[in-house]
């Protein structure tokens, strides 16, 4: 790997001697590596350089010039401090294709990605992705390319479910009566945040969409938040895309996939916690019915989730890699669990996002 490194290090001019590289095992999609260059003034400077899986993202080039915008959006409102920073080649490209792959490289920033989740982490990580939303309140979204169609479009998502469920071309079906009859029930309730949005109720706005709290980097001393990263799911959304699937990930007590899916369910500490850091962050500058529906969100992105799980297992998991058969129906059954435990509990999720916003308006 040491040449192929060398090479994308060269087109994307970083100046100094080679010292080493290491591989970076965190993460599912991207190869990451770890490059270590002396600097011509002799101290060390680090980068990360990403092989970019483009069998899952099929438009490279479109999801690159989504994060260079957005990085150098915010990186002009932070002047000297810790931002994501996307370096160009000679021609002003983030990427840089060759044989061997589509190539990218960024700043090393020296942190922990993987601190205790104790409730002051998870508040931290609610701050940075409130300052995340609120970076780019004044970008506007329609600059943006919608990189994954139909990513959150739960009315199309369920419509998905249905036509399979129709084909049934492994007699799955059967098997599972029980979550459809509940998922059907929902559908009002998952597909809220798209209703509200296109009856035009809902702003559109830069939304992270994948704001699992270890996409957030943390100050290795002090513990706080410094930025947050993994920006290839960046696209126009609406702001309960984000705040909703946060709480899905963060605040289940069990794992996302856990057999016992009755042991699933909202910790309302954890759900405080981090309504409190997004909207210490959010709450001056989003609307009204945005506030309202944030607790509604939470069960929204439950379902939707719930959905593609479900209908995975019914096609016979082409999406989701799986470790044995029934894999992705544990994880809907496990989601579906904590949708029936927000339900019972939405009241209280949406006094605490009022109590928190009223905190910071």
């Amino acid at each position: 790997m040491t040449d192929e490194l060398k090479r994308v290090c060269r087109a994307f001019r970083i100046e100094g001697e080679w010292a080493s590289y290491e591989e970076i095992s965190v993460g599912n999609i991207n190869h990451t590596y770890k490059v270590n260059f002396i600097r011509p003034d002799g101290q060390p400077k680090s980068y990360i350089v990403q092989r970019v899986n483009t069998y899952v993202y099929k438009n490279p080039i479109e999801v690159m010039e989504n994060i260079d915008r957005v990085t150098e959006h915010i990186r002009a409102k932070k002047p000297g401090q810790t931002a994501l920073h996307f370096h160009h080649t000679i021609d002003r490209k983030t990427y840089y294709v060759d044989t061997d792959g589509f190539w990218r490289l960024f700043n090393y920033i020296p942190s922990d990605s993987c601190v205790e989740m104790d409730l002051d982490a998870i508040h931290n990580a609610g701050e940075a992705f409130g300052e995340f939303q609120m970076q780019l309140s004044d970008f506007d979204p329609a600059q943006l390319y919608e990189t994954i169609v139909n990513f959150h479009n739960t009315p199309w998502r369920y419509e998905k479910l249905e036509r399979d469920v129709k084909e049934d071309l492994l007699g799955r079906v059967a098997e599972v009566g029980e979550e459809l009859e509940y998922l059907r029930s929902i559908r009002d309730k998952a597909c809220v945040l798209t209703d509200l949005y296109r009856q035009g109720k809902l702003p559109l706005r830069v939304t992270h969409n994948d704001t699992k709290i270890n996409n957030v980097l943390f100050d290795q001393e002090t513990r706080r938040a410094l930025v947050v990263i993994d920006l290839d799911t960046v696209m126009p959304g609406v702001v309960g895309h984000d705040f909703g699937d946060a709480i899905r990930f963060a605040a289940n007590v069990v794992e996302e996939d856990c057999p016992q899916p009755e042991k699933a369910g909202v910790d309302l500490e954890v759900f405080r916690a981090f309504a409190d850091g997004f909207l210490k962050n959010t709450a001056a500058a989003l609307t009204q019915t945005e506030i309202d529906t944030l607790a509604q969100s939470c069960l929204a992105l439950t379902a939707e989730l719930s959905v593609r799980f479900l209908d995975d297992y019914i096609q016979g998991d082409p999406y989701f890699k799986i470790n044995y058969p029934a894999h992705n129906l544990v994880r809907a059954r496990c989601q579906m669990a904590l949708a029936k435990d927000m339900e019972r509990k939405m009241d209280a999720m949406d006094a605490i996002v009022r109590e928190c916003a009223a905190k910071y308006r």
